[in-house]
């Protein structure tokens, strides 16, 4: 009897720690999704009022900076960059320094644009992942069409910004309704890492978030200084 209950407790035992081993397929990996940042660009951030111009820039250079850690399939696009609405933000280019590979529209749906749309589509990965401004324009013209079109789409709600907060509340709310994911910067890198045992992106996500992560990093660079024993 005592045989039997030791056997049963082992298959629990075995059965409980499998089960728990399996992650969400609605979790974001390495390998199971495209990122796309769409017109991070000077002329749309004047008039970004739903969140502090430090703020997205600092959430802007944290997406960035885990794509590049993580190797993420990413398309940058602009719209009309040369006659209106000029470079994207610093922290993409120092991630991204490609000029050539970006692409500029004149649509402000991404999704319409035939050369954007391509580019996109054949990263072949079903999660797209999309931050951009404006929340209410830019993001939720690709969002709803990419949906549309049976992709599974998060936003990076704290990466992208709007002409006032209500703007960008009812863009964010608009989507969701229609399906998207709503998700935020630092939430995305750690997603991605999941594991502090994975040594090969540990320092990196580490150096980042000390650089872009707020507190959070700032609590980071107290620990490594003080608390070492």
């Amino acid at each position: 009897m005592k045989t039997i209950k030791l056997t049963f407790v082992l298959f629990l035992t075995i059965t409980f720690s499998t089960f728990a081993q399996k992650p969400s397929p609605e979790l974001l990996d390495p390998t199971n999704h495209a990122l796309v940042l769409i017109d991070h660009e000077g002329q749309m951030a004047f008039a970004t009022n739903s969140i502090d111009p430090v703020e997205l820039r600092n959430n802007v250079g944290l997406i960035s900076g885990a794509a590049k850690i993580f190797d993420i399939p990413t398309v940058v696009t602009t719209v009309a960059e040369e006659s209106f609405s000029g470079p994207v933000f610093p922290e993409i280019i120092e991630f991204f320094p490609n000029h050539k590979e970006y692409i500029d529209r004149t649509t402000m749906n991404t999704w319409e644009d035939e050369n954007a749309f391509k580019a996109i589509t054949s990263k072949n990965k079903k999660k797209i992942v999309m931050a951009g401004l404006w929340t209410s324009v830019c993001v939720v013209g690709p969002a709803m069409s990419a949906i549309n079109d049976g992709y599974d789409v998060y936003i990076i709600t704290d990466a992208s910004g709007d002409i006032s907060k209500e703007a960008h509340d009812m863009a964010v709310n608009r989507m969701v309704q229609a399906g998207a994911k709503p998700i935020t910067s630092l939430q995305y890198l750690l997603e991605l890492q999941r594991d502090w045992a994975r040594s090969e992106t540990y320092e990196a996500v580490n150096q980042l978030a000390i650089r872009f992560g707020g507190g959070y990093g700032l609590g980071i660079q107290y620990a490594r200084k003080m608390l070492k024993h």
